[in-house]
């Protein structure tokens, strides 16, 4: 499809139809295949009130052979529909595009992430991702079409961004920044069936992408033990994990396992091996806070990214105390990439209050407040800040 503008009209349509009609009715029996009939009814539909049908009917006539005689709801439906939202992925990585550029147009172009939703995943300004889809568009709009994969050895160079985006999908779902609902349960899932259909390709079957899948599965398990009722989040030390899901646990350990068969070492490895040790703490207190120091360590050498280093920090901080925590904060590189970071300023508040500071403490988390992305970080942090009077407990939160 040449029309980038299209698709991503389509695709921000379908997913709204999505959410009102299975609200109300249900999840059909195949939603994979639901989506695609809907998506390829509301394209025809564009095209035919498009001033430039003509030029784009040969497309349509081959859209619409290609599907008129397939049944709608069917398992081997199902499978093609997966097969084609895989190769899509791919087809956004065109090999004339920065791997930035590509990650950007899978999460605006098939994932309908919005520019601002986009410019918090990957810590860029709004600007500089605009510009990265308009420079997109115009490679595009002059070849054409998307760079349909032609033979499995192009795959392995389009891994990476693909491997990104389905990372930075799962994130979004994990910590709701741009929605209301603190967690977005239905990104985490699609990340990790992009995930496990990538694991199951020829081409895909790496230690990356089972290191991937199993830093989603230990994720995801730790789901329904961060929310209360009221959908407000729960700090790590006080969340019940009996809530926790063992099945979820059991498979990121079995495609960690599978991750190591090899001699790669990948940040997904690291992040993965970090997962597993929260899950595998029965209780918080037992956390192996020290191993995961080292793992931090080991993934700040491998990807330097202000992120990672906030992480390490926090790390260091619970092994080694609040103190030494504030210390490792104030050094990292380039900390003007997290001012608009709101667990930044909560980092601190965390380690001020630990150390028993609890009016300097209470400065950071009114910063964080300020920069809140959605309702329920504001929530979390106005609770944090109730942390700080005289009498209150003293928890530190799961920044990760």
């Amino acid at each position: 499809m040449g029309r980038l503008d299209l698709a991503e009209d389509v695709v921000q349509d379908t997913l709204c139809r999505a959410l009102e009609t299975w609200s109300i009715h249900g999840l059909p029996d195949s939603p994979s295949a639901w989506l695609m009939r809907v998506a390829r009814n509301r394209a025809i539909d564009l095209l035919r009130r498009d001033d430039q049908f003509r030029y784009f009917a040969p497309e349509l006539a081959y859209l619409l052979r290609l599907r008129e005689d397939l049944p709608g709801e069917t398992p081997a439906f199902e499978k093609e529909i997966q097969d084609d939202q895989l190769r899509m992925m791919f087809s956004c990585c065109h090999p004339e595009l920065s791997t930035e550029a590509q990650v950007t147009l899978i999460l605006k172009t098939l994932c309908g992430f919005s520019v601002s939703e986009i410019a918090h995943a990957l810590l860029a300004s709004e600007d500089s991702i605009e510009r990265r889809l308009s420079r997109a568009r115009k490679l595009f709009r002059l070849s054409g079409t998307f760079v349909e994969i032609t033979n499995a050895s192009e795959i392995p160079q389009r891994l990476e961004a693909v491997y990104q985006a389905i990372y930075l999908l799962f994130n979004e779902g994990y910590h709701g920044s741009r929605s209301e609902q603190t967690v977005r349960e239905d990104l985490c899932f699609e990340a990790i069936r992009l995930a496990l259909l990538l694991s199951e390709h020829p081409e895909g079957e790496k230690p990356k992408t089972h290191a991937l899948l199993a830093l989603l599965c230990f994720h995801a398990a730790r789901l329904s033990g961060r929310m209360d009722d009221d959908g407000g989040l729960i700090q790590l030390e006080i969340q019940d994990r009996s809530k926790w899901d063992r099945d979820l646990m059991g498979r990121g350990f079995h495609y960690l396992e599978k991750a190591l068969m090899g001699n790669e070492l990948s940040e997904y490895h690291l992040e993965a091996g970090i997962a597993s040790l929260h899950c595998a703490a029965l209780t918080y207190e037992k956390t192996e806070w020290a191993k995961i120091l080292e793992l931090y360590d080991i993934l700040y050498r491998l990807k330097p990214s202000p992120i990672v280093a906030l992480n390490r920090a926090i790390a260091l901080g619970k092994a080694l105390g609040p103190e030494e925590g504030l210390a490792e904060l104030k050094k990292i590189p380039d900390p003007a990439k997290l001012k608009d970071y709101p667990f930044y300023p909560a980092a601190q508040g965390e380690f001020h209050l630990l150390a028993g500071r609890p009016a300097e403490a209470a400065k950071h988390f009114e910063e964080a407040m300020k920069l809140a992305r959605s309702r329920s970080e504001t929530n979390f942090f106005e609770r944090r800040l109730k942390a700080c009077r005289p009498g209150a407990a003293m928890i530190v939160d799961d920044w990760r």
